[in-house]
């Protein structure tokens, strides 16, 4: 088979290639799976240059999220997944052509959705979920500040915001990724390249200020000057490059809380909420409340990774950016 294969770190993702590998073969407790799709990460860029907490042993395939068709099921694995089913979910090695894994780290792809759409799901809905929902208590009527609302976690913060009964102004660096993000439901949008973009957050809340503030920027600094008092700032992470110095007096004086959020540690500390999570969600997909956003240029074949990483470190894209890896009849639903 075809997978991107890493072999020393990298310094940039155009040293990537693609290899002639062999089949992955079923151990006792996984699966195999034909990949459709797979979402691109911003964390994948930083991984190969091993920059990221995740360092997999050299060589390894890159990638974090998928969607495909169970194709073999190990006889000694205990699963309710049939050969034949489509499903999505997340682990190391998804940049290619067939991946093995765990059914635990599996759901059904619900009947409404294509492999593109859901491909890019694993990560960040149930992110930005756990994040507004149980981290902050986002409350109906509250408002709510999302920090690059045209991304991949960004636009799913947006919709899930407006689910819960928010109120939500969006940031992003264009007037067109504001667009989008209003097109998806938020209610304002405010370019946070224009240095009074605080004061604009104000001037929106009558002064208030907002109660939750959504950042997977690094944007925590500005952000303090336009919370709420008692405010909650999630911390989501630092697509800006750089991880910032905050001063503690500004959190002490407007009583705010500052908030991490990794869901990548939900499975090892708290599967309970996993498991609650994704059954929430899949009823707002079902119910049509979450549409999931599939950036409009599809990246074809595993060569194009590259190409699709550095347009999203580029911040060229928006919603999810998928790489189309299972050829024809990828894009179908059934």
């Amino acid at each position: 088979m075809k997978a991107i294969l890493i072999e020393k770190a990298l310094t940039s993702v155009d040293q990537m290639t693609v290899h002639t590998v062999a089949d992955p073969v079923p151990k006792k407790g996984q699966v195999l799976i034909e990949v459709k799709a797979a979402g691109l990460n911003f964390f994948d860029i930083l991984q190969v240059q091993e920059k990221y907490q995740i360092k997999p042993p050299y060589p390894y395939v890159p990638g974090a999220e998928f969607a495909g068709v169970i194709t073999q099921i190990h006889p000694e694995t205990k699963t309710t997944f049939k050969i034949g089913d489509r499903v999505f979910g997340s682990t190391q090695g998804t940049y290619a052509e067939k991946l093995v894994c765990e059914p635990k780290s599996l759901l059904a792809v619900p009947d409404n959705l294509s492999f593109e759409q859901a491909s890019g799901l694993f990560v960040t809905y149930p992110t930005s979920y756990a994040a507004l929902k149980d981290r902050a208590g986002l409350k109906k009527g509250e408002w709510c500040l999302i920090h690059a609302a045209a991304g991949g976690v960004g636009l799913c913060a947006v919709q899930i915001a407006k689910a819960l009964g928010a109120k939500v102004i969006a940031t992003a660096s264009s007037q067109s990724k504001l667009d989008i993000a209003l097109k998806n439901g938020a209610d304002y949008g405010v370019n946070y390249r224009e240095k009074d973009w605080a004061a604009q957050v104000l001037k929106i809340t009558e002064g208030k200020g907002v109660d939750v503030v959504y950042d997977p920027v690094g944007l925590i600094n500005e952000s303090l000057r336009c919370v709420a008092w008692s405010g909650r700032i999630l911390v989501v992470g630092f697509a800006a490059g750089t991880i910032e110095k905050i001063a503690a007096n500004r959190i002490l004086l407007k009583n705010v809380s500052i908030v991490g959020v990794f869901w990548g540690s939900y499975g090892k500390y708290d599967v309970g909420t996993v498991a609650r999570v994704w059954k929430e969600l899949l009823v707002l997909f079902a119910e049509g409340k979450l549409v999931p956003v599939v950036y409009e240029k599809l990246y074809q074949g595993l060569d194009s990774v590259k190409t699709g990483l550095n347009d999203l470190a580029a911040r060229k894209t928006f919603g999810k950016a998928v790489v189309v890896i299972g050829g024809a009849g990828a894009t179908s639903k059934l």
